[in-house]
């Protein structure tokens, strides 16, 4: 375990195999849709990657980059989202990391719904539900989880920690100024 991680939320295999379940249950619904998973960067990266091997059907990828959080430890409020995606008449799913104050995806769902999809649903591996101010919940989650700060598995603090192979929990002297 990393020195800045308090303890480990979700391990190597539990992050595996919740995988594998999502991706059986994204078979049922998109088998024969072609859909265009859409992975929010950077911290959905490494999510999407096992996410869409784990898929055994057709499907397009392509990334999206949306921020509200900078290198600070909490949203700064402002959502900024940069896409270039063609939407039309197509099945998206949006693959997020974290779903948390909902801000950011609740923009991004409504840019994409702009364009007159087929159907457009949220992927998030983890989901704080208590934290949400928006009017937006995934349609597929991996984990809910409690209002701590994540790290590893591509979440991040400050651009560090996206490569732990699990996700922790990070100890609030390393993001917060006077530890508590």
């Amino acid at each position: 375990m990393h020195k800045d991680v308090l303890y480990i939320a979700y391990s190597e295999d539990e992050i595996r195999r919740r995988v594998r379940e999502l991706a059986a249950a994204l078979q049922s619904e998109y088998a024969d849709k072609n859909p265009v998973f859409i992975g929010i960067l950077k911290g959905a990266f490494v999510f999407m990657a096992d996410l869409v091997r784990a898929c055994g059907f057709p499907l397009e990828v392509q990334f999206l980059k949306a921020s509200s959080y900078g290198f600070a430890a909490v949203t700064s409020g402002t959502v900024e989202v940069s896409m270039s995606v063609a939407a039309e008449n197509r099945h998206i799913l949006i693959v997020e990391d974290i779903l948390d104050t909902g801000r950011t995806l609740k923009k991004l769902r409504d840019k994409l719904l702009a364009q007159n999809p087929a159907s457009v649903k949220i992927c998030a591996f983890l989901d704080k539900t208590e934290r949400r101010e928006a009017d937006v919940s995934a349609d597929y989650t991996g984990f809910g989880c409690p209002s701590e700060f994540f790290v590893g598995y591509g979440l991040d603090y400050a651009e560090r920690y996206r490569n732990l192979p699990y996700i922790g929990v990070l100890k609030p002297e390393i993001y917060l100024p006077d530890g508590s």
